[in-house]
């Protein structure tokens, strides 16, 4: 059986990463986009990291142009924009497919936690799942959640 741990990720620069090099600290992996509505959420995830990555917390994005092709297609460009605009410091991947046949194995693995009323196919961009110490999924959060309305649950794992 597989777990969180398993799974390999692709760098924004090409390089695979285990997410093994994560275990023991509390996550936000996060499906993004650079050119949605929610865009602006990369402001709060931004305050997050800051604030709770002394503390272990780390925040992986995901960019990915599923959703209406609202994601750069270069990975440079991807990059920039949220360095630019919104700071961001925290691990972006290279960009992915987050439902469907070429899903990404770690979306597959995240999607399928949970009831069903809170498993299946990412709905939108900003999907966060909240990830504790011991690589569990405590949360999934829809992309309406504001990253500052997951503080309390944050707290509760770090």
């Amino acid at each position: 059986m597989s777990n969180l741990y398993t799974y390999k990720v692709k760098q924004a620069d090409g390089n695979t990463e285990q997410l093994e090099s994560f275990k023991g600290k509390p996550m936000i992996i996060v499906n993004t986009a650079s050119k949605c509505g929610l865009t602006p959420q990369f402001e709060g995830l931004q305050h997050l990291y800051e604030k709770y990555k002394d503390e272990g917390l780390e925040i992986l994005g995901f960019p990915s142009g599923q959703f209406n092709d609202q994601e750069f297609h270069a990975q440079k460009e991807i990059l920039e924009f949220c360095r630019k605009n919104y700071g961001v410091s925290f691990p972006v991947f290279s960009k992915i497919d987050v439902n469907g046949e070429f899903a990404d194995p770690l979306f597959k693995y995240l999607t399928s936690w949970g009831t069903s009323d809170i498993s299946g196919e990412i709905k939108w961009n900003f999907t966060k799942f909240l990830i504790d110490r011991q690589g569990n999924i405590v949360q999934r959060y829809e992309p309406q959640v504001e990253p500052e309305q997951m503080e309390e649950d944050i707290q509760k794992i770090l």
